[in-house]
């Protein structure tokens, strides 16, 4: 019988470099010329917000805020140890890095071997230094399990589930920053180098209507006059299904494997929410979801439709979608969450353990 864990945690990429450019993405939206100076004053900003720019641009406070990010993750990398899994399927967004103008599909399954990937690649294309002070071509090994992915394809087809997959990573693209970001951060003391389990990642196309059009990147509020949108991406409710149909092809075989289904993103993204002039995240929408999550209703859930999420800079709780879709299915309950709000540091960032009714 399979044995199920679920987590839900953050890969926010400014985790991986130093205080003093953890607010980075916010001092880029400031430079913006679009933006009008008073929504751009301090003096005009919510006062949790004042008070984490502070009079040095955030360097203090983002000290707090990585000292409670480091200390949830260790508590869910505790609970993971304490399952000692098999296999960790994550499911986390492509931003540009494997999902580009070929093919888009809206999930793909990576079917990889072990792979050698850039640790801190996308830091490093931002220049900001690594908060380990690492060389910059700095590799870790993501051990992966290709006849899994192959497995799980087979399973999610029969689920009814067309489903993409990849044997291979894009050549001169960053490894999708979602997945590599789990490892490392579960993994923190050691920079990702020491994790022990298998990662089968399934990327799911959060950004949707900007997947192309802003090519990963941040953009000006002057480019939103040219941007010829992309298609949707999944629906919450496909989200939710896919989670489900998961852990139906992973017990399809009956075997003994003990499997962590692990969600990867933060929440509400201060550059995705433009009634907030992209400054700081729609931290009431966050709210509300947090509340259901809490409360278990994924009725509350499923009821916020894609365009709403969309609006709220939520793209990537779709990845969320996934693992309350996988948790209902496997019969787990909430053991423990916490929120952790932020005005300054881009998002909100949630995390959460799930285990059955006997552990």
């Amino acid at each position: 019988m399979v044995q199920f864990l679920g987590l839900g945690l953050t890969h926010y990429p400014l985790l991986a470099t130093s205080d003093d450019h953890m607010a980075d993405l916010l001092r880029y939206t400031l430079a913006d010329p679009e933006i009008p100076p008073a929504e751009k004053d301090p003096a005009n900003w919510p006062e949790s917000m004042r008070a984490e720019w502070s009079d040095d641009g955030g360097t203090a406070a983002a000290a707090e805020h990585r000292k409670t990010l480091r200390e949830h993750l260790a508590r869910c990398r505790e609970a993971l140890d304490a399952f000692a899994p098999d296999l960790i399927v994550v499911w986390g967004d492509d931003q540009y890095e494997n999902f580009r103008e070929e093919v888009i599909p809206p999930f793909c399954v990576l079917a990889y071997p072990d792979l050698q990937v850039p640790a801190f690649g996308v830091m490093n294309s931002r220049g900001a230094p690594n908060a380990w002070g690492l060389p910059e071509d700095t590799t870790i090994r993501l051990r992966g399990d290709r006849s899994a992915g192959v497995a799980l394809v087979d399973g999610l087809l029969a689920e009814g589930f067309d489903m993409a997959y990849s044997y291979r990573p894009r050549e001169g693209a960053h490894f999708p920053h979602a997945i590599l970001n789990t490892q490392l951060f579960l993994d923190y003391d050691h920079a990702g180098a020491a994790f022990p389990y298998p990662l089968l990642p399934i990327t799911v196309n959060c950004y949707g209507r900007h997947v192309i059009n802003r090519r990963g990147a941040l953009a000006r509020f002057a480019d939103r006059r040219s941007e010829l949108l992309d298609p949707a991406a999944p629906s919450p409710q496909r989200c939710y299904d896919l989670g489900r149909a998961v852990v139906r092809a992973l017990t399809a075989n009956g075997d003994d494997r003990k499997i962590a289904l692990v969600a990867s993103s933060s929440w509400s993204h201060a550059f995705l929410v433009d009634r907030l002039w992209r400054l700081r995240p729609d931290t009431a929408a966050d709210e509300r979801l947090y509340e259901a999550l809490v409360r278990g209703d994924h009725d509350a859930w499923l009821a916020v439709d894609g365009e709403a999420i969309a609006e709220a800079g939520q793209q990537e709780v779709l990845n969320w979608y996934c693992l309350l879709g996988a948790v209902q299915e496997a019969g787990l309950r909430l053991r423990w969450s916490t929120f952790v709000p932020t005005d300054v540091f881009n998002s909100n960032k949630c995390f959460a353990i799930y285990g059955d009714e006997a552990r």
